[in-house]
């Protein structure tokens, strides 16, 4: 099991390869609160944890550190996407469009498991929560608001 030292070193590292900010990632041994996430270690594994007004709203906890790493950079590259696509807005679209297209490119950066593994998800949410709007390069709408994908990688998914 790695240290909090260790596990903030690693994530510094890939955080500079998807330009992410300080207030993007977690911090290490103790909150930060405001809902911000924050990483503790012990025996039991690695823990991911949001506290909001000294509450504690969620806790993940990971045995593997990939997944512990897959975890913050869920997070860390939504926050990095949703200001990229704010900057990047088309009028009359739905905004999950640059959003989530964006999300999957950075998770690509530094994992193209993790990409897919995200793009799987909002397929998911997609498919749950469907907009006339939406559709990505690769993507084929089916009325009503099917969405079938092609990943970053451009692999056909059916």
């Amino acid at each position: 099991m790695l240290s909090l030292r260790q596990i903030r070193h690693q994530v510094k590292k890939r955080a500079a390869l998807i330009g992410a900010a300080p207030d993007d990632l977690p911090s290490y041994g103790r909150s930060r609160d405001l809902g911000y996430p924050h990483i503790e270690v012990d025996p039991s594994g690695y823990h991911w944890v949001v506290i909001e007004r000294g509450q504690e709203l969620e806790r993940r906890v990971c045995t593997a550190f990939d997944e512990l790493l897959f975890t913050i950079f869920e997070s860390a590259t939504h926050s990095v996407a949703s200001r990229w696509e704010v900057s990047h807005r088309v009028p009359n679209q739905d905004v999950r469009r640059l959003l989530f297209q964006r999300q999957i490119e950075l998770l690509f950066l530094l994992d193209p498991a993790w990409s897919e593994r995200r793009r799987r998800h909002l397929n998911a949410v997609l498919r749950e929560h469907p907009s006339r709007t939406l559709t990505l390069p690769g993507c084929r709408l089916n009325w009503p608001g099917r969405a079938v994908y092609r990943v970053v990688t451009g692999t056909a998914r059916r």
